[in-house]
């Protein structure tokens, strides 16, 4: 009886650690190399993670190596985890059509091949809802002078990139590839959404 009475009165204690715990959610996204993205996404306020990796392929534990032959139907990709009381798909879209071209088929700049295809790959029926609705209004307003061409893939699973993918930005800024790629992209971000970035520590 006491043990019985012990966890009834421990219960809304245990209830209130659950509602306290934040909510996430997830979508996973391919727009050209997962650097300019994952960096793009790592500023955005709401995003508790932006990670690189491989999605929309069927071999298990794909490698770079295997995905850069363009043969494996897999496509660079970044798994984004936000928060949804602080930002929404409708804004991380937003974000993700501004900061690549949705227009370029299996290439974004000099980056060519299937594995840098403009997907978004989603997760059920409500992310492929917002996904089309955004596409159609996008194409609707004549924001590009060509028709989008980002898919819409069920998703099937996420492989984390090896870790010197992971922060590449932040951990290479000197290099060529960051300042003459990246760096415009993030400042694009930047300019355009300077009311939603992450408060920097």
């Amino acid at each position: 009886m006491k043990k019985l009475l012990y966890l009834i009165a421990l219960l809304p204690a245990v209830l209130f650690a659950q509602q306290a715990k934040p909510k996430t959610e997830t979508i996973t996204l391919g727009g050209g190399c997962f650097w300019c993205i994952e960096a793009v996404f790592d500023g955005l306020d709401g995003v508790i993670s932006a990670e690189s990796g491989y999605s929309g392929g069927s071999i298990k534990n794909p490698t770079y190596d295997e995905v850069s032959t363009g043969t494996t139907g897999f496509a660079e990709a970044v798994q984004i985890k936000y928060d949804p009381s602080k930002t929404n798909l409708d804004e991380i879209f937003k974000v993700f059509f501004t900061v690549h071209d949705p227009t370029q088929l299996n290439r974004q700049g000099a980056d060519k091949g299937s594995q840098y295809r403009s997907v978004i790959f989603y997760a059920n029926e409500n992310q492929k809802k917002i996904a089309k609705d955004i596409i159609t209004k996008l194409n609707n307003s004549g924001a590009y002078d060509s028709k989008i061409v980002t898919t819409l893939e069920p998703y099937k699973g996420f492989t984390k990139a090896e870790s010197y993918h992971q922060n590449y930005y932040e951990n290479n800024k000197s290099k060529s590839y960051c300042q003459y790629v990246i760096q415009p992209k993030l400042e694009k971000f930047e300019k355009v959404f300077k009311d939603r970035l992450k408060k920097k520590k």
